[in-house]
């Protein structure tokens, strides 16, 4: 099975899938057979401190291609979903499509693949005075006390989010302490319409062959140094970079709280558990077509 663009043109070609499911070798592989750029959609990858909790690519793999949001900022700059949009698409528009035909966008991160492909809903920035005051909030008084403020400030979204998820209560919570209105009232759910055809190539594997490859590349990960680099990057742990499996855990082992053998197990079961979050969020978009890697005959 191969994938054919007889005749396209100003084509993004989405590659997405749960981690460890193998999106940067076949993105490599279209690169190569489209002459295509990269633009990655890893929302952790931006980030020069974690090339090995992330699974940046390797030199030897940037050289096939040229490469966007790599290593581009630091773990202590505030980035955003909705800035990401901004940037990834005056990407597009202005420099890669007028001079290839083809782009691959790869990566995991969701909400990135959805600022680009559906756009996102203008939600204001969230001041840190406020981010501070409602994570403060769940710490002292737990995810219950969030989940009536919700109640109290937007009723609507509180039937409709996920109110075990307490990112998204808190983010919920933000944006209505922000604005003064409901988190509902911004929220469209309009999807923008792009310059550019979109064609979604979803990689997903059996989930004992998909969990096994999540495990061998913890264990790879260690070996390559990531107690290391999430050591260098412990005093930033309050930051929301580093809110990210792998690190977690391991600031954990840090504080005492759990010895070296259980933070790494617990890293291997929050990245499979993050692998089910994500096939369950791409399993609602009907334009993704899904594929075992090797099937692509890539």
């Amino acid at each position: 099975m191969t994938i054919d663009f007889k005749g396209a043109e100003r084509t993004l070609l989405v590659v997405l899938g749960p981690t460890g499911v193998g999106k940067t070798a076949v993105s490599l592989a279209l690169a190569r057979r489209f002459n295509a750029p990269i633009v990655s959609s890893d929302s952790r990858q931006i980030y020069r401190e974690l090339p090995i909790g992330t699974a940046a690519p390797t030199a030897e793999e940037l050289a096939v291609a040229p490469h966007y949001f790599i290593a581009t900022h630091s773990v202590t700059d505030a980035y955003s979903a909705g800035q990401y949009e901004l940037d990834a698409i005056q990407l597009l528009e202005k420099e890669l499509f007028p001079n290839h035909p083809v782009v691959i966008l790869s990566g995991g991160s969701m909400m990135y693949v959805d600022a680009v492909c559906k756009g996102l809903d203008a939600i204001p920035s969230i001041d840190e005075s406020i981010r501070n005051f409602w994570q403060e909030e769940f710490h002292t008084n737990g995810l219950s006390f969030l989940q009536e403020e919700l109640l109290r400030l937007d009723p609507e979204h509180y039937r409709q989010v996920d109110l075990q998820n307490h990112k998204r209560v808190i983010h919920a919570l933000e944006v209505c302490t922000q604005t003064g209105r409901p988190y509902t009232e911004l929220r469209t759910g309009q999807v923008k319409q792009r310059s550019f055809t979109i064609r979604k190539i979803g990689l997903n594997r059996p989930r004992p062959e998909l969990y096994e490859r999540i495990n061998l590349r913890v264990d790879q990960m260690m070996e390559q140094g990531l107690l290391e680099e999430a050591r260098r990057v412990y005093p930033h742990r309050h930051l929301n970079a580093l809110n990210t499996v792998g690190y977690k855990e391991l600031f954990d082992y840090f504080d005492g709280t759990w010895p070296l053998d259980f933070a790494i197990d617990m890293i291997k079961q929050n990245s499979r558990r993050y692998a089910k979050r994500q096939l369950t969020w791409y399993n609602r978009d009907p334009e993704i077509e899904w594929y075992h890697p090797d099937e692509l005959g890539l």
